[in-house]
């Protein structure tokens, strides 16, 4: 099987995979420098040397070309630390052409040869013009990404309602689907105010525990059945509460709503008549023989009584 080694070159971001090429000690937190479609690039080591089935590499891994020296790192550190001077300069110079964007992040590649500015704007823009005046600013190869709400966000990072630092740019490396659905499931209030982030897009912890919440509902009532307490009243199901297996039922109408455990409670089947005891297969048959039989003498009586009606 093919050895991988796991990569990444900016915290919390994703890890990309690439070919050991025999290089030895490879291990976690080492510094590489590895091979990309956008040049070399200074990386760290996150998954040591592993082989992985064949069947599970989607393509050609790009190769380690070697480990980091305290050369490299000194450079690398040199264009880190010139990079939020650049995204100063490229907004004034957005302005300066009229080109309506916010730039948020610039990052030099390993040996400086590429600039790439991260950008957010209202509607997709045209740029060329900033991009040539970018170049002769910083002498190098200028590239432009336009982001949206959850990658500012990450970028810019902040904190959550719930007091912590956000997900992510602490360390949620992928963005996943979130839905309005996961919002019901967990039985959360659907004000927006209540069910966003900082990016003004549902909060991406809606997802983590939903399949919990969707499993465990299988177990549960559904809103709006009958049912009987333990003391003997009607009542009915006006919400859930799935964490502690729990109802919230009305018995009365003029009275606020009571909790109560599942277990405790029986569903009462309203309006719905027993189901009928089912004849015996020769039972069955003898009346469709007899019901058959009567509606033939009925049609043959009535036809007697056309007939003799038309003679007369």
């Amino acid at each position: 099987m093919p050895l991988i080694v796991g990569i990444r070159f900016r915290p919390v971001t994703k890890v990309y995979y690439f070919d050991p090429s025999d290089i030895e000690d490879l291990d976690i937190d080492t510094r590489v420098i590895v091979e990309t479609s956008r040049g070399v690039e200074l990386g760290v080591v996150v998954q040591s040397v592993h082989d992985v089935p064949k069947s599970e590499l989607k393509g050609a891994l790009k190769k380690v070309l070697r480990k980091a020296t305290p050369i490299d790192l000194i450079q690398v550190e040199r264009y880190r630390a010139e990079e939020d001077d650049a995204v100063k300069k490229c907004n004034e110079l957005a302005k300066e052409v009229e080109v309506p964007i916010r730039v948020i992040r610039a990052d030099y590649n390993f040996d400086g040869s590429r600039l790439m500015f991260s950008f957010t704007a209202e509607q997709r823009v045209d740029f060329r013009d900033l991009v040539k005046v970018l170049n002769k600013e910083f002498n190098t190869r200028i590239e432009m990404k336009q982001v949206g709400a959850r990658d500012e966000t990450k970028i810019l990072d902040g904190y959550g309602r719930c007091g912590r630092q956000l997900c992510c740019s602490s360390w949620l490396t992928e963005f996943h689907p979130v839905s309005i659905k996961m919002a019901k499931n967990q039985g959360l209030p659907l004000a927006p105010a209540e069910i966003s982030g900082l990016c003004g897009r549902l909060l991406c912890c809606l997802a983590y525990e939903n399949d919990q919440y969707v499993e465990m509902r299988k177990s549960m009532p559904k809103v709006g059945l009958q049912i009987k307490t333990p003391d003997n009243q009607t009542g009915v199901i006006r919400g859930l509460n799935i964490l502690k297996e729990a109802v919230l039922v009305q018995v009365d109408e003029e009275q606020g709503y009571v909790e109560l455990l599942v277990e405790e409670i029986t569903i009462v089947q309203e309006g719905r008549e027993p189901d009928p005891v089912e004849a015996p297969k020769s039972e069955r048959k003898s009346r469709r023989r007899r019901k058959k039989k009567r509606s033939n003498q009925d049609t043959h009586e009535d036809g007697n009584e056309d007939s003799n009606q038309d003679m007369e």
